[in-house]
């Protein structure tokens, strides 16, 4: 959870400075501990939280590690923390021979796009970084600007996931479901179209930097704004599903592993699709056995579905 642009750092879960001395640390460390506790009445995953932050900066070597990686190093130290990858950087390509998914579009590529851009316009003045994605950076820019990247970095881990499925798997990324050119705040797209020998998915990939909660159909949270992830997810498919004339079996949201209390949540039909919400881990589990209650596919029609995919789809 710590490794989000959206999540509060180490020393803001125990509310200190990142200057505070190793004693100040433990001191606010025990303290927290006790605020949090759920048999004080506290919140479980606040304590959790609490206790991961210790382990990352409890010690002396874990955090000058953790101070290297976010950006937190002292100036004389820059290029050491240059070398780290904080997480937030494009990861190099893997070299890998085995079969991949046939893929299209450029998955988190219009939110990395507006990422840059707009990163440039708050940072730079529109004059080019030296490091669009340096820690210390992406920390002390605006939620908008965060919400972008954590947005992108989820979609290409989803990406990947699916990538490494096999050739039975086709996915489409950054799919138009408008008209026109997209000048909004958000791309009115959705994030992946999977075809799969166990049925035709729409997935939304997302980071709210919190433990999802749920609430008639649909996900709730402080971090999501007012903004329906789940009627998102099924406005953006009937678009596609009218203009390839297509019938999807599901829809999928994808969460970090940490936003999830349980490695699948079944949501049941809303608005007549089967909804599930899964933990990045199990994507693959999930698009190899199939959606609860989705329908199948199969044999003739699994090539004509991706014939009418990839004679009408547009991207972002």
């Amino acid at each position: 959870m710590f490794d989000s642009p959206l999540s509060a750092s180490a020393y803001e879960v125990l509310g200190v400075d990142p200057t505070a001395t190793d004693d100040e640390i433990k001191r606010a460390f025990r303290l927290r501990l006790r605020q949090t506790h759920p048999d004080a009445g506290g919140d479980a995953a606040a304590f959790i939280q609490v206790q991961r932050a210790w382990e990352l900066v409890g010690t002396a070597e874990a955090r000058a590690a953790y101070d290297r990686g976010h950006g937190f190093a002292a100036a004389s130290n820059t290029t050491t923390t240059q070398q780290h990858w904080s997480g937030w950087r494009p990861p190099a390509p893997r070299a890998d021979t085995r079969p991949k998914a046939r893929t299209y579009g450029h998955p988190g590529g219009w939110r990395r796009e507006r990422y840059l851009s707009l990163m440039r316009e708050w940072a730079g003045h529109g004059v080019e970084l030296p490091d669009p994605y340096d820690p210390a950076l992406v920390r002390s820019a605006p939620l908008e600007i965060r919400r972008l990247l954590a947005d992108a970095l989820a979609e290409e881990a989803t990406a990947s996931t699916v990538s490494d499925l096999g050739m039975g798997f086709t996915v489409w990324h950054d799919v138009a479901t408008s008209s026109g050119p997209t000048r909004s705040a958000d791309a009115d797209k959705l994030d992946h179209v999977v075809l799969s020998p166990s049925g035709l998915y729409g997935v939304m990939s997302e980071d709210f930097a919190e433990t999802a909660r749920f609430r008639r159909g649909e996900i709730i949270g402080r971090n999501l704004d007012g903004r329906a992830p789940v009627a998102t997810l099924l406005a953006r498919m009937r678009v596609v599903a009218r203009t390839a004339k297509v019938r999807f079996g599901g829809a999928i949201l994808v969460l970090p592993d940490d936003d999830l209390d349980q490695a699948v949540v079944t949501l049941g039909k809303v608005r007549g699709i089967p909804v599930v919400v899964v933990r990045r881990s199990a994507l693959g589990m999930v698009l190899r056995q199939g959606v609860p209650g989705a329908r199948d596919i199969g044999g003739n029609e699994l090539f004509d579905v991706r014939t009418r995919l990839q004679q009408t789809i547009r991207f972002v």
